[in-house]
């Protein structure tokens, strides 16, 4: 489906399936194919995974870049699509992306299902505006070269960004493939990466004002072993009463999260809850209505 949006059209998959739609919302140098494993473990909960502006089919839309210009592209989907109240799944960028929809377009927004994203985050130390492509230098390494072969993509996407994930999973070539054009550059708009991290990291998060149910799963690790998370427990802990649901995955890194079967397991068990409207928490204590 393509959906036409202020400064061109955004590409949008759907995986078909029996259960009410899910929007799904990818990161910030990602693109729809990342919900490939999502697919993989919850094949009959139906998809709608668009490629944000800046990124892979939907690379030629310009910007301005923000998180609530992607949320306002999204509500054009869902016109598009013929949807009201969604449930949203976003991973990372998409999980902020996801709270700014549900702020800006509260009657968009069924529930949230946040994967390692979308909190209130604190920048690593030392990012500042000014600096801001420092933090995503294996990022914009991709774009510095047209790669000869998927496979050189692959060795230095595994590298890099994805340390942790299987190399050998058919799933991580073919979400790799989508990146790629047909001259072998990566379509991610170097534009839109920045913009759209400095508006993550230091413009104001809406989530306070957030008023449906909010599920988070979050993993121990950033990019890689030992790496800083995004949220530490602590963090997450102090927005409990903020969430219906959390899952903490020891074990994961950031990408694992998505990318992985058990972290794509954790992500459709919430989906799943949030679809059925299960009211109790991760520890079984009665979830409290945010709206209180």
């Amino acid at each position: 489906m393509d959906v036409e949006v202020p400064g061109g059209v955004l590409a949008v998959q759907e995986y078909p399936g029996t259960s009410e739609p899910v929007l799904v919302v990818h990161g910030i140098s990602s693109q729809r194919k990342l919900w490939l494993w999502l697919r993989r473990e919850a094949p009959d909960v139906r998809l709608l995974a668009p490629d944000l502006r800046g990124r892979a089919d939907s690379f030629e839309v310009d910007g301005p870049f923000s998180m609530d210009r992607h949320a306002d592209d999204l509500a054009l989907v869902l016109d598009a699509a013929g949807l009201d109240g969604v449930h949203i799944c976003g991973m990372s960028m998409g999980a902020f992306v996801a709270v700014h929809l549900a702020a800006r377009h509260p009657d968009r927004v069924t529930s949230l299902i946040l994967v390692d994203g979308g909190l209130p985050v604190v920048p690593p130390p030392g990012l500042t505006r000014d600096n801001v492509a420092a933090g995503f230098a294996d990022r914009l390494g991709r774009l510095e070269q047209p790669w000869p072969d998927l496979d050189r993509y692959l060795d230095y996407f595994a590298s890099t960004t994805g340390v942790l994930l299987d190399r050998n999973d058919p799933l991580l070539r073919e979400y790799l493939a989508h990146d790629l054009a047909a001259d072998g550059k990566v379509r991610l708009s170097p534009t839109a990466l920045l913009d759209d991290a400095a508006d993550l990291f230091f413009e104001p998060n809406p989530f306070a004002r957030i008023a449906v149910p909010v599920r988070l799963s979050h993993a121990q690790w950033g990019a890689g072993p030992d790496a800083p998370p995004f949220y530490t427990e602590a963090e997450v802990a102090g927005w409990g009463e903020r969430l219906a649901e959390v899952r903490y995955l020891p074990g994961h890194d950031h990408a694992g999260t998505i990318m992985t079967r058990t972290g794509a397991a954790a992500t459709a068990e919430l989906i799943r809850r949030a679809l059925a409207g299960h009211p109790r928490t991760a520890n079984g204590n009665e979830a409290k209505d945010p709206r209180a």
